[in-house]
């Protein structure tokens, strides 16, 4: 039998996070053993094993890992059916716009200037995230839409509108010596003795091998980078949040990066086909331009 339960899912999502059952049983607001049981026969139903248990603690199988992504993709799928359909009956209501806080910020400025401008938008609600988060709020119904960059964020099952496209800048500390050169590459700002690169979570929660602190929000990374402990490579666009302790340094051969307007594919909302228009439009148009027409 195939067929999963919702609450089955959250059970073994939430051990597979913990990866603890008296914290997940906890977080659950449920006692250990129902949860124990749950999951043995969550097992015996798919017929495989879904986590190693020994007295050291509890580790996902190859299996485990499977369904833990599958499973946050479907309960993701249930929450946003439900935030839809609620959403859908209010005829009022705005259009929500998920970006991160304090990227593409003079960019936002101009979309919802000349969203404003036009007859047939709808208002827009901006709501601020920590970076790679934009595609879970859109998976889960608590967006409509995103600022979003390609090729570093998650873009799949969404349809897309691209605005503008941009180079990189490396964030450094003001009084390190590499703040002082004109530009950079990505030689000069790998494996800095003494400055290693910030390391941010990957689509999974898990942090990639290296040197560089663990970083998670922008006001961490800022501080960090003014203390001299870290630099990162970002869009030109961020800089609009740096701090006076920070230099930005354009780095001539990092990889372009396309700021781009995203939507679940299936969302065919005329309000949002018209904030789609009102991007492309803004792609047409120089900064200054843009901001003319908008007014």
């Amino acid at each position: 039998m195939d067929d999963l339960e919702t609450r089955e899912l959250r059970y073994f999502v939430a051990v597979a996070e913990e990866l603890h059952f008296g914290r997940a049983a906890q977080r659950l607001g449920i006692a250990q053993p129902p949860l124990s049981r749950a999951i043995r026969q969550l097992e015996r139903r798919l017929g495989v094993q879904l986590l190693d248990r020994d007295r050291r603690g509890v580790a996902l199988t190859g299996a485990g890992d499977v369904l833990l992504h599958e499973a946050r993709l479907a309960l993701d799928a249930v929450a946003s059916a439900a935030r839809r359909t609620r959403r859908a009956a209010d005829r009022q209501r705005p259009l929500v716009l998920v970006t991160k806080a304090g990227a593409s910020h003079e960019l936002l400025q101009r979309l919802l200037a000349a969203s404003a401008a036009r007859s047939d938008t709808a208002p827009v609600e901006v709501l601020l995230c920590e970076v790679g988060e934009q595609a879970r709020f859109l998976r889960n119904g608590r967006a409509d839409v995103a600022l979003m960059h390609r090729p570093v964020d998650d873009l799949a099952g969404f349809d897309t509108e691209d605005i503008c496209t941009e180079g990189q800048v490396a964030l450094l500390p003001a009084g390190h010596p590499l703040a002082a050169r004109p530009q950079l590459t990505l030689a000069d700002v790998t494996d800095v003795p003494g400055l290693p690169i910030a390391r941010w979570p990957r689509l999974d929660g898990s942090y990639p091998d290296g040197p560089g602190p663990e970083v998670r929000t922008q006001s961490q990374l800022a501080q960090l980078v003014a203390l001299g402990k870290t630099l990162l490579v970002i869009p030109a666009s961020s800089r609009a949040w740096q701090w006076p302790d920070h230099v930005a340094v354009p780095v001539v051969d990092a990889p372009e990066i396309t700021t781009v307007l995203a939507w679940p594919a299936d969302n065919r909302a005329p309000a949002l086909a018209a904030l789609a228009r009102a991007a492309a439009e803004l792609r047409t148009m120089p900064p200054a331009a843009a901001r003319t027409a908008a007014r």
